[in-house]
Order: C-alpha cells, then structure tokens, then sequence
C-alpha cells in the first residue's frame, strides 16, 4: 500500500489566455452541497470521505470487467458559462485517489459504460495518472481508450496540483511547473461539470471542494432534471387509469438521463406512473464486492419516484448475468462449499430485500432462469449450483420472509406466445409454488428485435393471458421494445398491440417498455462495437410515431 498523501487538486477552465490576471469571483462550496446518493462516498463535518466499492460492469463475454466509477447524478452538478476554477483538497490518500470531471454522465448499458467527454485525475503517491476523453465511441465498449493518456512524476505529491484550460489548451501544473499540455480544452466546454470521486483500492478525504467563477463567466448549482418534472394529466399513465385505475404503465430508467436530460426525465415522469430501475438493482451494482453494499443509485431512483407518484418494481435477485466477481466465483464444488456459496447468497438476498421493504410494489425474484437459445434447460448458474433445480424456491421462500408484501415474478424472454418455453415457465412456477414458494405471476419480456421472428399476434398474446390466467397467475408486460427495421409503422402497430392486449386483459397488471429515449438505446455489434438502437417511445427527445399509436390505443 503506498503511503498517505495529501494534495491540492485545482481545477481551472479558462478561456482567457495563461498569462491573464486572476478574475474576482463568487465562491460554491461544494461539500455543502447532496452526495448522498454517490457509492463509495459519505460526508461527515470535516468533509467527505471516499472508499473503494469495486464497481464494474460484467462485459457481454462474461468475463470481462470495465470500470464504473460513480459521479454524483443525483446531488448537485455545474452550470458553467465562461471561466470557472475548482479547488479541492485531498487527504490521507491511501493506495489511490481519483477526481472526475465529465461534461455529462456516462451511458451505462446492460454490459457496457459509454465514457463522456472529460478527463480523470488519479492520484498513487508521487505518480498522477491523466486520462482525457473526448466522448467519441469506442471500437471496443470494454476497452475505451482515453484520447490522452499520461503518467507524470510529481516533485512534490503535497504541492498544489492544477488543471487549466486556457483557450483550446489544457494544462496540468504541479507546484507552478507545467507538466503535461494538451490542445484538449473543448473536451470540457458543454457548459456542465459533473463530478466524480473514487478510489480503486483505498480510501481518502476531500476537506474542501469548491468551485469559482472566472471574470465575465458564472457558475451555477443545478440539480437533477427529474426535480422539475410532473405529470401529464394526458399522459400514458392517465389514459389507462381512465378504464383501468391499477394498471401501470412502466419504463426501465437509468438514473444518468433521469438527472442530467430534462426531455427524458419529463417523458418519463409526464406519461409513465412506474418504474424498473434497468440496471441499478443488479447485483453487481448493489454489492460489487462481498460484503460492501452500494444502494446509493438505486436509492436515488426510487426517491425520484416516490417524489412522482409512480410505483418500483424491483429487478432482479437472482439472474445468471449483471453479477459481482465475488458472487460469478463462489466455490459450489462439494457439499460443503455449496452449503457456504448457500449462506452468501441469502445473506446478499436478505440484506438486498431488507433494504427495499416498503418501497416496492413488485420484484423480479427470477430473472431469465432458461437457456440463452430459446429452451427450456434452467441456466446452471450459482444460485441453481448451490440449491439445485428447485433454486426458485428458496429465493421466494426467502423474499416472502422479509418483505411478505411485494409481489413476486418471475421474467422471462421467449416466453410471450405459447410453445415449449412459456409451457416450461408455467412449470417452473407452478413448481415453485407447489414447493412453498409465493410467486404472484410472470414477466412477459416482448422483446421484438426482428419482426420476421419475434412479431407477436394479438392472438398468441391473447392465449398466453389466458392461459396465466387460468392458473391463478398475473402477467407484466415487462420490458417491451421493438425495433423500426421495418419502419416506424410497422414498429407502431407491433406496440400498440402488445400494449392494448394488455390492457383489455384483467391477468394483465401492467405495461413496461425497455428504455425512455432512443438517445439511450445502445447495443454491441457483433464485431464488439457500440450501435444506437431505435426500439423506444422517444427519440432524441420527441415522441415517436410508436408513442402517438399507444396514445391512440388506450383512448388518447
């Protein structure tokens, strides 16, 4: 472990030149302002203190892992026109410390992080690692390479440290010594500053942390889009409240567009009264190493939706993917170990669970339990490693125990029109029931991505309710989206039945599409490269012909 150290980080965004005389100007203290939804992060009267939490994502290979290093999306950002100047103060740095500026936040997708523009400051004794990024995409999503990068010795790691954008340049000085320079100043010039404080193996404190307006410019404090929003009295929600007072109609939500994109933010809370956080309940990002809990994001989410009136439905506990390294790796090999990996992952479940209680309407206790290829084998994975086939059982059993008021699913893909996989679902829960369990009903993914395959009829969804129905079982319409391939016409019409199908139906509780905005929608190419879909109800922050015909289909 390196040794402690201490160190002045000044931040200068200019657009005067290097020698120009210092502006007067009003100073924000930024400790004073909201961090409480930032991991890793908590304040206390001498300031804030920072500790590694491990975040990653687990890359579409399974195995891969990219670094997720949170911004404070929740809390307070910058409005900046002009010059502007950040000061912080870093202490008792142990191992590493790490100061992010990013001009918006990042896209973080099921099995990627898109990097924003901005560059990162870390901090390993005498060495300070520079990263610039200029938001461009990547040729791999699991390996963003910095249009910059630069490991400089410090003289002195104690002495004042400060980055400068003078016109198109950006410098980084330590002790009055420039030692880096780069014409990368625009990476920094969007006219927002979001703020990034993390550690990959250690801890430190910030004891001051504010940020100055320059001569002629101005610096303001703004909070989350979200905050401004309400809803829409025509609204999706409010149509189908018309007929039906207790159906919901859900997105997924990332908490980075809810707080820094006022047109997704008003799309979602205008015409949606629930949400499914997308990511942000995934086990890999409430407990990315054992025994470190990081409910920050998630937090943030669900108190933007209390705020709203809109309702939670969890997602997910147990799921093959979205996993931390600590959980992929629990030994299941004898007895034993499977009785250990066993106590692990109630112990997650049971803290996960607890933590959540009274807050949501709904949860997802399974995720995707059949096969990647369209089957009907249960995935073998660590939870049906450890308890074996009837796995299901135990996490109803064990969510029934602490929270005996949220609704239990189990979700699933491929299941939406009958045949061999929506038989096997049917099994499996009413199994799992049979054996103890309490699952209420099931999550119907309706994943369109080609109309040639997955298009689904309003029949087959019709005898698919039919059938849950019968046996005593509700249906989610979960996390439909469908591409435009053929045209948004014909992506319209797909969506307005799927949607006016189950809204007709009593087994049907509710309607949730995968994503807001187009603007969000990314995928991973066969070749590893990022490609934006264009599979939702908005895009680019209008609503799309597919939205105009859900409108139409519950009366709107």
């Amino acid at each position: 472990m390196l040794g402690a150290a201490t160190s002045v980080l000044l931040l200068v965004l200019a657009g005067c030149t290097a020698d120009a005389p210092a502006p007067e100007a009003d100073v924000v203290d930024l400790l004073e302002q909201d961090w409480q939804h930032v991991p890793g992060v908590t304040a206390g009267d001498d300031g804030l203190q920072v500790t590694a939490t491990g975040r990653s994502v687990l890359g579409p290979d399974g195995e891969t892992r990219q670094a997720d290093p949170p911004l404070d999306l929740a809390g307070t950002h910058l409005v900046v026109e002009g010059d502007v100047e950040l000061t912080a103060l870093l202490t008792d740095v142990t191992a590493d410390a790490t100061w992010a500026l990013h001009d918006r936040p990042p896209v973080v997708a099921d099995e990627f992080r898109l990097e924003p523009a901005g560059l990162r400051l870390t901090l390993r004794g005498d060495d300070l690692e520079i990263a610039v990024f200029d938001g461009s995409l990547p040729q791999d999503v699991t390996d963003p390479q910095p249009v910059h990068e630069e490991d400089v010795t410090l003289a002195d790691p104690d002495a004042e440290l400060s980055v400068r954008r003078s016109g198109d340049d950006l410098e980084v000085v330590s002790g009055g010594e420039t030692v880096s320079s780069t014409p990368l100043g625009g990476v920094l010039d969007a006219g927002e500053l979001w703020l990034g404080l993390s550690s990959d193996e250690g801890s430190f404190g910030v004891r001051s942390l504010t940020a100055t307006a320059g001569d002629g410019g101005t610096v303001a404090l703004a909070g989350p889009a979200v905050a401004a929003t309400e809803p829409s009295a025509d609204g999706l929600q409010a149509l189908a409240a018309r007929t039906r007072p207790d159906f919901r109609v859900g997105a997924a939500v990332a908490l980075g567009p809810l707080a820094a994109d006022e047109d997704y933010a008003q799309a979602l809370v205008g015409d949606f009264g629930a949400l499914t956080p997308e990511n942000a309940m995934k086990a890999q990002y409430l407990s990315p190493r054992r025994g470190v809990y990081t409910f920050e994001e998630a937090d943030a989410l669900l108190a933007a939706a209390e705020s709203k009136g809109m309702t939670v439905h969890g997602h997910t506990i147990a799921f093959s993917e979205a996993m931390p390294g600590w959980m992929q790796e629990l030994p299941t090999g004898s007895a034993e170990e499977r009785r250990d990996t066993g106590e692990a992952l109630l112990e997650y479940l049971t803290t996960v669970v607890t933590h959540f209680r009274g807050r949501l309407a709904s949860l997802d206790v399974v995720n995707e339990p059949f096969d990647v290829d369209q089957g009907t084998d249960l995935q073998e994975n660590v939870w049906y490693r450890a308890f074996g086939p009837d796995y299901p059982v135990v996490v109803s059993r064990a969510v029934h125990e602490v929270d005996p008021d949220v609704r239990q699913f189990v979700n699933e893909n491929g299941a939406d029109v009958p045949g061999p996989r929506q038989d096997a679902l049917l099994a499996l829960v009413e199994r799992t029931n049979a054996l103890g369990g309490h699952v209420d009903g099931v999550g119907l993914q309706a994943h369109v991505y080609d109309l040639g395959t997955d298009a689904i009829s309003a029949e087959d969804l019709g005898a698919t309710l039919d059938t849950f129905g019968a046996a005593g079982l509700d249906v989610r319409i979960s996390e439909n989206d469908v591409t435009d391939a053929e045209g948004t016409d014909a992506q319209a019409e797909q969506y307005a039945l799927v949607l006016a199908t189950c809204w007709r139906s009593p087994t049907c509780v509710g309607w949730t599409t995968w994503g807001v905005d187009d603007r969000y929608d990314w995928y991973v190419d066969e070749d590893g490269a990022p490609q934006q879909g264009h599979d939702l109800l908005f895009d680019d922050g209008g609503p799309t012909p597919a939205h105009e015909a859900v409108r139409r289909a519950l009366g709107g």
